[in-house]
């Protein structure tokens, strides 16, 4: 399967996982508390950063593709990033980056503060 991926910066992370699991109509895939929320649907990957100075912002796109080999980025003419993968690549990816192994579901929302 493919799906096109789109990771955009928030400005709160608990907030923006209620209202974007209202307009998925899905909790999200994976949390990683206080820090990133991804959603995996049929057609879509799609993940959050808290990061407040540029909520609101495109971060990259891509594909997640069950076919990719590795993970890889490259810039189009325009400068925006694209990002290829397969759901275990990121799900690795998620936990090299954050230094923790993502968990399902969704997180107590007390615990979103601490990072």
């Amino acid at each position: 399967m493919k799906r096109f991926h789109i990771a955009l910066a928030v400005r709160d992370l608990a907030e923006s996982i209620d209202d974007y699991s209202r307009r998925l109509d899905a909790p999200p895939s994976a949390v990683v508390a206080g820090k990133y929320a991804m959603w995996r649907t049929d057609l879509l990957n799609f993940s959050i950063n808290q990061m407040p100075e540029r909520a609101g912002q495109l971060r990259h796109i891509g594909f997640e593709d069950d076919l990719a080999e590795g993970f890889s980025s490259t810039t189009d003419v325009n400068g925006l990033m694209w990002e290829s993968f397969c759901a275990k690549e990121q799900d690795q990816k998620i936990a090299e980056i954050y230094g923790v192994p993502v968990r399902s579901g969704r997180p107590p929302r007390e615990s979103t503060s601490h990072s």
